[in-house]
This record gives structure tokens, C-alpha cells and sequence, in this order.
């Protein structure tokens, strides 16, 4: 289907239904997680509320995900779901089940990371599967290379990473809601420039769940999204960028699913650089997040949040660029890109070890437990 009027007005359509089902269930999700138990108590100096707040929010962003998928994908599938949509859809609800389970016990990392590699296996069994990357040595003969046996292991892994990425960001109120529903509006901008209208109506039905439920996690937060929400969010923005982002072959598309996510990715890359770089196993939970290091330089959990989106948008757009702009433009942006990265990788690894030992503990705002730093 081509980029119409039409296919515009179904974006709008599938992000004004999501929306409106996350916000009207919030309130009635919140009612559930009290009288089954999920709620955060801030039993610890990890956390930075000050009273038992309910989680398990996640799961009005997936009611509303999920109800405007099924109304509005029969638009641009006629023939009904495609098998890569269906085994994304049957992925997420497990992991869906998990974090439900995971906010009321709080269960412990390993079988967390086992069902998430097998919800993401069922995505690639499904059709998901990164088959080619574009080459990053621009000097090079060969625009792209085909992984051939890899492809699988090494999507799982992607899917898996950015679904845990997203998890380990979830550290103040509206942080990782916000900042995945950045994300999934580049994405959609992206698929838009590029015709891809599959990619668009469900990045629109994702975006409208995160901005239904965001009027309740804004800080003060009224209910967390808990595990729910944060896996199941990077659960769907690392199933979908494949589909979306990595089948393209333009040697700047590369680097595009890693500015859109760029964030989450850095964070926590960076928390396992910085742990193995101390002498500290890479589970070992810190306060060291770049949000906890923006609490300790004296921002309040607001202004941190809006520093957050603010690096995520400029990240998005850069996304945004990089793959509609001219090649020449693409270029010297990436070059400026990867300059100002290696000059914020070296402030955020200086004194971190010091700082990360001083503060031990993790003040999360939402469910981040040592075993989420463990995944």
C-alpha cells in the first residue's frame, strides 16, 4: 500500500484507539495490581518514592496495543495477519504473562531470561529474522553481509538485549514510557518516508498505549508500569525494528535501529563496561544508570526525565535523518554523532566506579531489582 492520505489517516486512527483504550484501562489495571499484590513497597533506599505505589501498568499499554492492532491491521493485511505479526503478538502476550507474574513474586533472573529467549524464538521462528546487516566499512566492496546460520542467534540476541534495554531504563517516573514512545514515533516516521505501512500502523498502535498511560506515570507516579510494561515495550521495538529497519541494505541503515534505541542501548552497555572495568560481575547492581547520575548532580526526577527525552529526540531525529537525507549529509552527521559519543562515553566512565561503589543499591522508581540488572 503505498503512503496515502488514506495510510496516514490509519496511523492516526490505530495511535487516537490505543491511546484511548490505555487511558480508560489504567485505572481499572491499577485496581487489579493492588488486589493481587503487585505493588512496590519502598522497603529500601533503592527506591525514590516514599509510599507503596501499585505496578503492573504495563499491561493497559498492551490492551491498548493489542485492541488497535486487531481493528486496524485488517486494513493493511486484507488477507488477515501475516505469520511474522502473529508470532510477534504471541511473543509479547508471554511476555506480558511474565511480567505480571514478575511484579507479584518477583521472580528470580535466570527463568526471567529463559522464557524471554524463548518468546524471543517464537518471533524468529516465526519470520522475524535479521538475514542481512548493511556493511559499516563504507571503503568496503560488499554493501552488505548475509549471516547466513547467524542470523538466528544473532536475532535473538537483539531482541532479547533491547527488550531487557528498555527493562534496565526504567528507573524514574515516565522515564522508559517516554522515552519508548520517542522511539516508536521515529520508528513510525521512518516507516512512513520509506513505505512501510505495516511497520507504522503498529509503531502507531505503541505509541498511543505509552501516551494513553503516561498521564499516570508522570512524576508523581500513580501507578509503575512494572516489568509489564518495560519488557513488553522492548519486546515489540526490537521485533518490529527488524522488520522495519534492518532489511535495508543502505550502509547508513546500520546504524539507525542503534540511534532509535540509542538510550537504553548506551545505558546499558555502559553499565557492563563500567562493572568488568571495577573488578564487579556484570550483574552487580549500581547506581551508576544515567539517571542516577543525573539525580546526584542535583536534578530533580523531573528535570532528569526531561534531559532524558531530550537525548532521545535528538537521537530519534538523527534516525530520522540518516535515513531520509542525502548520502554526503548522512555522513558528516554520523561523523559529528560518533565524535560527541566518545566524548560522552568518556565523561560518563570517569569517576563512575567511585560513585557507583559510594551510592550501592539501585533507587529505582519503578521495579528495577538486582535481578533486573542481572538480565
Amino acid at each position: 500500500m503505498p503512503m496515502t492520505i488514506e495510510t496516514i489517516g490509519l496511523v492516526a486512527g490505530a495511535l487516537v484507539t490505543a491511546f484511548l483504550v490505555a487511558l480508560i484501562t489504567t485505572p481499572i489495571v491499577k485496581s487489579l495490581a493492588q488486589k493481587w499484590g503487585a505493588v512496590d513497597v519502598p522497603k529500601d533506599n533503592r527506591r525514590m518514592h516514599d509510599h507503596p505505589i501499585p505496578r503492573m501498568g504495563g499491561l493497559a499499554i498492551f490492551l491498548g496495543f493489542l485492541f488497535s492492532v486487531i481493528v486496524f491491521i485488517r486494513f493493511i493485511q486484507p488477507d488477515g495477519m501475516t505469520r511474522p505479526l502473529q508470532g510477534m503478538l504471541l511473543g509479547a502476550v508471554i511476555i506480558v504473562i511474565l511480567g505480571i507474574f514478575d511484579d507479584i513474586y518477583a521472580l528470580p533472573a535466570m527463568p526471567k531470561l529463559l522464557v524471554q529467549i524463548a518468546a524471543a524464538g517464537i518471533a524468529v521462528w516465526s519470520g522475524n529474522v535479521i538475514e542481512v546487516i548493511s556493511n559499516p566499512n563504507i571503503f568496503s566492496s560488499n554493501p552488505y553481509w548475509e549471516l547466513g546460520w547467524l542470523s538466528v542467534p544473532f536475532t535473538v540476541i537483539w531482541i532479547v538485549a533491547v527488550t531487557n534495554a528498555v527493562n534496565l531504563i526504567d528507573g524514574l517516573d515516565g522515564l522508559a514510557c517516554g522515552v519508548s514512545t520517542i522511539s516508536s514515533m521515529t520508528m513510525l516516521v521512518i516507516a512512513l518516508a520509506v513505505a512501510e505501512p505495516n511497520v507504522a500502523v503498529l509503531m502507531a498502535c505503541l505509541a498511543g498505549g505509552c501516551i494513553g498511560f503516561l498521564p499516570y506515570n508522570m512524576n508523581p507516579a500513580k501507578i509503575f508500569m512494572g516489568d509489564t510494561g518495560s519488557t513488553f515495550l522492548g519486546y515489540v521495538l526490537g521485533v518490529v525494528s527488524i522488520q522495519g529497519l534492518f532489511k535495508y541494505y543502505a550502509v547508513i541503515s546500520f546504524v539507525v535501529p542503534f540511534l532509535m534505541l540509542g538510550l537504553p542501548i548506551f545505558d546499558t552497555c555502559f553499565a557492563f563496561i563500567r562493572r568488568v572495568a571495577h573488578g564487579q560481575s556484570p550483574m552487580h547492581a549500581d547506581r551508576s544508570h544515567v539517571h542516577h547520575r543525573l539525580i546526584d548532580m542535583g536534578l530533580s526526577q523531573k528535570q532528569a526525565v526531561a534531559v532524558l527525552y531530550v537525548i532521545s529526540a535528538i537521537l530519534g531525529l538523527s534516525a530520522v535523518v540518516l535515513t531520509t537525507a542525502g548520502s554526503l549529509r548522512a555522513m558528516l552527521l554520523l561523523f559529528a554523532l560518533c565524535v560527541t559519543g566518545a566524548i560522552a562515553a568518556r565523561i560518563f566512565l570517569h569517576g563512575s566506579g567511585e560513585q557507583g561503589q559510594e551510592h550501592a543499591g539501585d533507587p529505582s522508581g519503578t521495579v528495577e531489582r538486582e535481578e533486573d540488572d542481572a538480565k
